[in-house]
Parts: C-alpha cells; sequence; structure tokens
C-alpha cells in the first residue's frame, strides 16, 4: 500500500470544517501548496478551493476534502497536518518527515 501524501489530526480536520463553514464563497475543500520563500527557502501555502484542477491530487479524510497543488506532492509525503491553538496564536502545523532544516519562527522549511 502506497503511503497517503498527507494525514490530519482530528484538531485539523474540526478546524477545516469549521473555515469552511463561515468561508461566505462556497468551495469545495483547502488546497495545499508550497512555495519559495521565508528564511528557510519553502514555506506551505493554504488556500480555498472553489474548483479542482485535473492534476490536483484529492484526499478525502474524516469528512474534509484536501486537493494538493501537484508541484507539491514530493514535499508533502508523509505529512501531518496538525492545528494548535495557544494562548495567543492558533495556526495549522505541518509535521513533514522530509524536513532538513525549519526556520526559528516556524514559516519556511528546507528538504
Amino acid at each position: 500500500m502506497t503511503k497517503q501524501i498527507i494525514t490530519l489530526s482530528d484538531r485539523a480536520a474540526i478546524r477545516i470544517k469549521e473555515i469552511m463553514a463561515s468561508s461566505k464563497e462556497p468551495s469545495i475543500g483547502v488546497r495545499i501548496g508550497v512555495k519559495s520563500g521565508g528564511c528557510a527557502g519553502m514555506s506551505y501555502v493554504l488556500e480555498y478551493a472553489k474548483t479542482s484542477n485535473s492534476n490536483d491530487e484529492i484526499i478525502e479524510e474524516k469528512g474534509v476534502k484536501v486537493l494538493i497543488d501537484p508541484k507539491a506532492i514530493m514535499y508533502l509525503l508523509g505529512t501531518e497536518m496538525d492545528y494548535k491553538k495557544e494562548e495567543l496564536s492558533s495556526t495549522f502545523v505541518f509535521k513533514n518527515p522530509n524536513e532538513t532544516e525549519r526556520c526559528g519562527c516556524g514559516e519556511s522549511f528546507k528538504i
């Protein structure tokens, strides 16, 4: 069996459902990608997905649809997406086994 590109923690799935419910425009799920930038070289991009592209990888887990940009697949293999809520901030956290380095602020990473 091949390993799923990305898995969701229960907290991440619940938070995505909350975000989708409060979205002003209808969307089918969230799209995850990566872009160059940040002090370590790459950063995660998360956005509403209004439609799916023919080459998106689609994962449905825990009642949530996640679309993965094909250019991001090799960077995300085996990643767990979690949601962390702290006193002053809340954010999605990507636990990526492919990372070799992460910047101090946690916004970017290197493979």
